[in-house]
């Protein structure tokens, strides 16, 4: 069947539609359509009557209000998205102009705002994150941790990836992904039982990990650059607070998700990825980079550079994909950090650490209920997430919570025994960590 439509996206002129006809050996386009059975090539749809725009906001507005949101429940729950105050001057600077499209900012002369936020973004991660380089965002952490593994077996000639079985199990997945196509082995090595050997490009970290705990990062340094594999961490950026940035334990690449740092929960996204390195890896590092320079009359200005590794660049010979849609979210991260400073990312991260050891400490007085420190002798440093081992099964505990207009935790049985994973920030008050034992209490006894 042929049509005079003329399509807004892919401009076909009907002599060139019937030139690929005839290079595939088909003489229409019903033709070409013969292998679907009749009755599915133009199946008809079981809609209801449309509605106009006022009853369809109603319906929409029903239909949300059956989601169970933080704020109007107590939310603790954590394991890769975390609810943080997000200051009022985020919305603010983000939603002007000069900054609320979020896309590439290719024309300098008209983009010195955009480049500049994102010229300041990188550079508060470097401060962060304790490293010498960063670029201007990823997608999200997962996507980070796993293109820092990619940039791993470039820079070593190495086609295998260890993984720790703390690491989040979805970013491990995210990183098997990445590499499937690529013929890289992500092998998973016990925590407390590192194995790296000379076919390993790098060892992935999460910093603190899953299950919460602080660790060390120095024998996992020492292991990997003891066999000339690279150390990749993950980090919580709000830990980074308070606790030794992974570049002081000599870290080669850090990556995380920067939706602490002002994005809020946004019901799962957009987020934006941190991605940071040693300037030694610099032209192997995905995405882009903004940079400061000065004009022809000596002003200061913003521009972006080594882009080479792009897509739209270098085509098949690039080492990533990275676009931009995660500039705006960036720039509110940028935003975040500056209004806070580094007294005031302390405060926040020192709030949650309280915070999360005061409720800890009523939630171990439950009857029958465990504070989960580990299995090897000493236990666990945390920082605002711990795991509880209940009577009743995570997803159990779970919906008696959510009686009690509580949200949290996370069902991490999978690793821990009747594991419920808990977060607490500084957004939960003291009412709502007591009303948590409280419930706890309740709904064991």
């Amino acid at each position: 069947m042929t049509t005079p439509f003329q399509h807004s996206y892919l401009p076909n002129t009907e002599a060139q539609r019937q030139a690929m006809l005839r290079t595939i050996g088909a003489a229409s386009v019903d033709e070409l359509f013969d292998d679907i059975p009749a009755e599915f090539r133009d199946a008809p749809l079981d809609l209801p009557p449309a509605l106009s725009e006022m009853e369809l906001q109603q319906e929409l507005t029903a239909i949300s209000q059956e989601n169970l949101v933080p704020g109007d429940y107590a939310c603790f729950l954590g394991g890769g998205a975390y609810r943080h105050f997000v200051p009022s001057v985020v919305r603010a600077i983000v939603s002007r102009g000069e900054l609320l499209t979020s896309y590439t900012p290719y024309q300098p002369e008209v983009s010195q705002g955009t480049l500049q936020a994102t010229y300041d973004f990188q550079t508060m991660v470097c401060l962060l994150t304790g490293m010498e380089v960063a670029n201007a965002g990823m997608y999200d952490g997962a996507t980070s941790l796993a293109e820092a593994a990619l940039m791993a077996c470039r820079i070593t000639g190495r086609s295998t990836v260890a993984v720790l079985d703390t690491v989040h199990p979805r970013h491990r997945e995210v990183v098997s992904t990445y590499t499937a196509s690529q013929g890289i082995r992500v092998v998973t090595v016990s925590e407390d039982s590192v194995h790296v050997d000379r076919e390993t490009a790098c060892l992935l970290t999460q910093y603190p990990n899953f299950l919460g705990a602080v660790h060390n990062l120095a024998p996992y340094r020492d292991a990997a650059h003891a066999e000339g594999a690279l150390l990749v961490v993950s980090a919580y950026p709000a830990a980074l607070g308070m606790f030794t940035p992974p570049g002081d334990y000599d870290a080669d690449i850090v990556t995380g998700d920067s939706q602490p740092l002002g994005a809020g929960l946004s019901f799962g996204g957009p987020y934006v990825g941190f991605f940071a390195c040693r300037e030694r890896f610099l032209r192997q590092m995905p995405g882009r980079i903004a940079g400061r320079t000065v004009d022809s009359t000596g002003r200061p200005g913003y521009v972006l550079t080594i882009q080479t590794r792009e897509q739209h660049i270098r085509r098949e010979g690039a080492t990533s994909n990275i676009c931009t849609s995660e500039a705006l979210v960036a720039t509110a991260a940028a935003v975040y950090l500056a209004a806070l400073g580094p007294r005031g990312l302390r405060q926040v991260a020192e709030l949650c650490y309280q915070k999360a050891h005061y409720a800890a400490s009523l939630a171990a007085q439950v009857p029958g209920c465990r504070l989960y420190q580990g299995s090897g002798p000493v236990p666990w440093t945390w920082f605002n997430e711990f795991i509880l081992q209940s009577p009743l099964p995570p997803r159990e505990l779970g919906l008696r919570l959510r009686q009690h207009r509580i949200i949290g935790g996370l069902d991490v049985s999978g690793a821990v025994p009747n594991g419920t994973l808990f977060c607490v920030t500084e957004t939960n008050s003291r009412q709502e960590i007591e009303a948590l034992a409280s419930a706890l209490a309740e709904v064991h006894g």
